[in-house]
This record gives structure tokens, sequence and C-alpha cells, in this order.
């Protein structure tokens, strides 16, 4: 398996998982929809690092490497690179919360139906870029 393969496996999964994004909205799981939008962002990420020929670490953010590695990248791509950064941190933040929660923050309380429209908007934007060299 190559680095094409694996990157295109991962961009399949992404796509796959965008229309998850509806339903949860739909059933108001909020809290899923933003846990579930970081997924697909971090797989999207490493599609496109493994696209390039960077194989990604086994962590959620890895947003800041495609910042460190941003003259792979074509210009259009590259020129996105800084906002696909700052969605990758600000959802990786979000992941445990959002899934788990904790003693005084309950998910399925605290997200928002706006927290969920802005996780799904990104993961779409991040999608999008990848699909544009995956």
């Amino acid at each position: 398996m190559t680095n094409l393969d694996l990157a295109t496996s991962y961009m399949k999964k992404a796509v796959a998982r965008l229309g998850i994004l509806d339903l949860l909205l739909d059933a108001e799981d909020y809290s899923d929809v933003v846990r579930e939008a970081q997924e697909i962002v971090e797989l999207a990420l490493k599609a496109m690092l493994r696209r390039v020929g960077i194989d990604p670490p086994k962590w959620h953010d890895v947003g800041y490497i495609l910042v460190e590695n941003e003259r792979l990248f074509l210009p259009d791509v590259a020129k996105a690179i800084p906002e696909l950064n700052r969605i990758s941190k600000s959802l990786r933040r979000e992941r445990e919360l959002s899934f788990y929660g904790d003693i005084d923050f309950i998910p399925s309380e605290e997200y928002t139906r706006e927290h969920a429209e802005q996780a799904k908007q990104e993961a779409h934007l991040v999608v999008r870029t990848a699909r544009s060299m995956v």
C-alpha cells in the first residue's frame, strides 16, 4: 500500500462521514456533530499529508504539520493551510469534551445548534480543500 492509496482511503472515509453530520444535526445531537466533525477533519488533513509523502503521527491535531510543510502544497492549497490549522486545533480541543463531557459539562446540554453548524461547515471546508489534491 502506498501513501496515495492511504490518502485515497482516508478521503473516502471523510467524505462518507460528512453525511452523518446531517443525520446527527437532524436528531439535535449537537455534541456528536462536533465530535464527528473533528474526526472528519483529522482524516482529511492526514490524507493531505500522505498525498505529499508525509506519514502523519497517530494523534488528532496535525494542522501544524501542514503549516511546517506548506512548501509541499500547491499555492491554492497552501493559502488555506492557516485556516485548516485553526480548524484542526479548535476541533481537537472539543474532541474529548464533546464525547465524554466532564463533571460540570454535560455535552448534550452544552453544545448548541450553532456549535454543530459551525463544526459541520468547517468539516466541509477541510474536505473540499483536501479533495482538491487527493
